[in-house]
Order: structure tokens, then sequence, then C-alpha cells
């Protein structure tokens, strides 16, 4: 009992011992809040590739693909369908996207993907990244006449408002083609007569419109009369430049029918502003060039109009700025990717998603081991395998950032270390007098050693619980720190986050706990051990 007692006493007169215990605390809560941020972020970083790559990917190293997808799917199943929730074709190729905007056009690389929507949701999470609602419940190659989010949908109603895209679907895509075909009538009467060409950049005066021309009477409630200067103005030479024909049918009549949908990744359409606030290029209504290379060797370039239909946000910037996605059967026609005796599409991959996740080495596994899909032919991994760079370092920083923070509380322990000597020395007379009264060496030593695991758990214990309060309330802090700096701590324009993303995993924070305080009792142990060994004869001579 007089151990437990001298420990009290000590951990109540000895100040210097509050030093220990703030070390101990600030390094548990600065760790168990940047482990909790991390592994947020982690958690998102990964929830987004799996929702795009899914759980396994099959595929070949061509562009021209493999064919029959459906004798492929079958065999997949036959191999490992007890672990198999869902699949998908799909074809992905290369191509241009080009499209117009303030009266001059962009052209961007992408990576065109071949969907079929109505097996795309099996085997990932494409439908919940669409900017529509409908398309989110139900996944639609048609453009919708109004009714596309004005937040971000993922980021909730704090997100900055995108009010431009209130002005986005089919009734803005006949306003569009009629003030462009104004332009036309009114620059073809003018050119004539005196030469005038009205430039793009030139303040917007409609001019006077036949009837046939003139604007629906509803299109002001979508689009008010003031702000059509802040729209796109098109150029007024509609000729097509990259040369073949806008659609297969010769009599599209573009104010009547749109084009083959496209969905465009959100980056590629955008730019985002200071604020955070997104501007855009391209939105729902606009027509867009694809310019691809066809199915053979050697391949050659064609291209086709297709109308932007809806956007895609996943918030993963490497695939929001080059992915598009289209209807599969018209990639596959465009690029003569059809058996010409069967009529069956080749693709060049299988999207596969797993009923348990953490299978995805052990199917891929089994498909690489099964005859039927040699391993020169057929490539075979798991998102993890396809991304792996990536993963590997955000694990490498989440390791470093440990390693660094930890040595806080190694600092700590060397603070335990010296104040333990130096009670040691104070405490000579008291050890003496305890050993001659009949204390045994390993009581003294428990003294010590009490005393280091009591510091450790009073620092542990209360970082611990003012490192659970912080991630709790981290946004709130955010953002009093950004009222007070005046700067934005956590910047959307970076992360693609509205919020901080932050878990709490209970197996991290008891190991970081248990390491704090394993590191006080071990800074005690030399001391102690000097103060068992303390003879009483000796410790009294002095005194």
């Amino acid at each position: 009992m007089y151990k437990f007692l001298l420990c009290w006493r000590y951990l109540r007169t000895r100040y210097i011992a509050l030093a220990s215990i703030v070390s101990v605390m600030l390094g548990v809560a600065t760790m168990i809040v940047v482990n909790s941020v991390m592994a947020g972020f982690s958690h998102e970083m990964q929830t987004r590739i799996k929702g795009i790559l899914s759980d396994v990917v099959f595929e070949v190293p061509n562009l021209n693909g493999f064919h029959d997808a459906d004798a492929h799917m079958r065999q997949i199943r036959k191999i490992a369908g007890e672990h198999i929730a869902g699949m998908t074709p799909t074809v992905h190729v290369p191509a241009m996207l080009s499209f117009r905007y303030g009266g001059q056009w962009i052209t961007r690389p992408v990576q065109v993907v071949g969907i079929d929507v109505e097996t795309k949701g099996d085997a990932g999470d494409y439908a919940q990244y669409l900017n529509h609602p409908l398309n989110r419940e139900k996944p639609s190659w048609k453009l919708h006449e109004q009714g596309y989010d004005l937040r971000d949908h993922q980021a909730g109603a704090e997100a900055p408002e995108r009010s431009e895209l209130g002005n986005s679907g089919k009734l803005y895509r006949e306003w569009r083609i009629r003030r462009e075909r104004a332009f036309e009538s009114e620059n073809q009467r003018l050119a004539p007569e005196n030469g005038l060409h009205r430039e793009a950049s030139e303040p917007v005066v409609d001019p006077p419109l036949a009837p046939e021309l003139a604007l629906p009477a509803d299109i002001h409630a979508v689009i008010p009369v003031e702000a059509a200067g802040d729209l796109p103005t098109p150029s007024p030479d509609s000729e097509n430049p990259f040369g073949g024909r806008p659609d297969d049918s010769p009599k599209h009549d573009e104010l009547k029918d749109q084009y083959t949908g496209i969905v465009l990744g959100f980056a590629l359409a955008t730019y985002r502003g200071p604020g955070g606030r997104d501007h855009f290029m391209a939105m729902p209504g606009d027509d867009v060039k694809l310019t691809l290379p066809t199915a053979g060797t050697p391949p050659r370039a064609i291209d086709d109009s297709f109308t932007v239909v809806d956007l895609y946000e996943s918030k993963m910037n490497e695939y929001d700025s080059s992915f598009v996605f289209v209807p599969i059967e018209k990639l596959q026609k465009l690029r003569g990717m059809f058996d010409p005796t069967t009529g069956v599409g080749n693709i060049n991959a299988i999207q596969i998603r797993l009923k348990d996740p953490s299978k995805a080495e052990l199917v891929r596994d089994l498909l690489q081991r099964s005859k039927a899909f040699p391993p020169g032919v057929y490539v075979i991994s798991t998102w993890k395998d396809k991304q792996g760079p990536l993963l590997a370092a955000v694990q490498m920083e989440t390791a470093i950032l440990n390693v660094l923070l930890f040595m806080i509380i190694a600092v700590a322990g060397f603070g335990i270390l010296a104040i333990f000597f130096t009670i040691v020395v104070e405490k000579t007379r008291d050890i003496g007098i305890l050993k001659s009264l009949g204390a045994s060496g390993l009581g003294i030593m428990g003294i010590f050693v009490r005393y280091g695991l009591t510091l450790g758990m009073v620092g542990s214990g209360v970082g611990m619980i003012l490192g659970l309060l912080f991630v709790y309330y981290i946004q709130e802090i955010a953002d009093v720190l950004s009222w007070v700096t005046g700067q934005q701590v956590f910047d959307p324009t970076i992360y693609y986050f509205m919020k901080i993303p932050t878990i709490v995993e209970p197996h991290t924070v008891a190991w970081i706990v248990t390491g704090a305080m394993a590191i006080a009792v071990m800074a005690s142990v030399l001391p102690a051990w000097r103060a068992a060994r303390l003879h009483p004869v000796e410790a009294l001579r002095y005194e």
C-alpha cells in the first residue's frame, strides 16, 4: 500500500512531472488526429477507386479487345462464380475531346469508356457520381429538360452553388441552337452587303429572328434574358473543322434530336476559381466531338458528335479530368469492333464486383491459374494492383508521420527519465530510511515504475480524450482557424472535399495509448533500478 501512497504524493508535489504529462498528452492527441484524418482520406480515395475500377479487372492489353463478352463472363462465373456479385463489359480507348467555349475550340486528351448502363451498376458505383437525380436512380443517355443539381450532392447544402447548371438541359440546348442559327443567318445577310462580320467577342445583341427561329416563350424561366450574355458565345463559323458527317443519319435535325449521349468527367467540363466556385466550359445540353482510332492495324482517326447528358464527379481528379462515358454499342460501332459474320461486338475489359471485397486476391489468383485465360493474352488484376503506386505512397506517408509523431512521445520519455533520476538523488535519504525499515529492492523499484506508469496513464488518457474531441469537432475547429487567420485551413479546391474526412479506428487508438504508456514505463526502469540498488547505510551516511 505504501507504494501507491508514495506514487500519489510524488505526483501531487512534483509539478515538474506535469511537463511530462503534457508532452505525452500532446503526442497521443496529435497521433490520434493525424491517423484519423489519414484514414478518412485513404477510405474516401479507396472507395472512389473501387467504385470506378471494381474489385477485379479482367482485360487485354490491346485496343482491339477480345470477342464475345458473354462467353468470357460465363467462363469467369464457372471458375469463381461463388465469389462474384456482378460483372459488366467495357471498352476503353484513348481519344481527343473537342468542344466550343468562348467562341473557340478547346481540345483535350481523354479516355473514352464504353459502358452498358444496364449492368454497370452491378460492378461499380458509376450512377452515384452523376449530377442529375434521375440518372443516379437509373442512368440514361437521354438529355433531361431541367433538374440538374445546383450543388454538389455529395457535399450537401454547404457546397457552393453552381448556378450555371440551372441553365442546362434540353431547353438550354434548343435555345443555344436557335441562337447559333440566328448568328449564322445575320452574318450571311450582312456579309454580301457591306462585308461586315460579327466577331464572337463582340457584345451579344440578338438580331431580329424569323418566327421559326424565335426563342421559346418559356426559355426565360430557365435562362433569363439578362443572363444570356454570360453564356459562352458560339462562333459564327459553324463549319465542322474535323470533317465528316455529324451523325449516322443524314436527316438528323439538331433542334429536334440530340446526338448520342455522353457523360463528361467533371474536371474536363469545368475549371475551379477562387473560393471553390466551379465555372462550366461544357454542360448538359452542349455538343462535343470525339476523335478516336478505329480498330485494326493500322488504325485511322474517326470523329463523331455527341450531346452532353450529364457530368461525372467521383472526386478523384485522375478520373474526373480524363474519363468520358458513352454507350458501349456506339463505341463498338464507331471503331468497327464487330464480327461481320455474327454481329457480336468486341470488348477489352470486364469489371468484376465481389460479394466479399477482401477476396479480390483469391479471385485474381483463381482466374490467373485457369488454363482458359493464358497470361500472355489476358491481364487480370485487382483494383489495388492497378493503383499500387498511389496506395503505397499514402501508406508510406502515414508511416513516416507516425514515426515522426511518436518521437514527440519519446521526447516525453526522456523527460520522465531525467525527472526520475532527479527524484532518486533528492530522495536518497528517504530511500535509505525505507530500506532500513525493511523495504525490499523490488519494492523500491516498484514505487518508481508505478510512478512512471501513472504518468503514462494520465498523459495518454487525457491525450486520447483531447484527440477524440478534436476529431469530432475538426470541421468547426478548421472554420474557426480560417476565420482567425483569414485563410482556408482546408481548401476544397485542392482536395475536392467540402469537409475533412475522418475515421477513428479503435485498434489504432489502442496501440497509440499503449505505446505511450510503454514509453513512460520504460523511461522509469533505469532510475528505479538505481534506487533499488542503494544500500541503506550508504544512503544515510551523509544525512
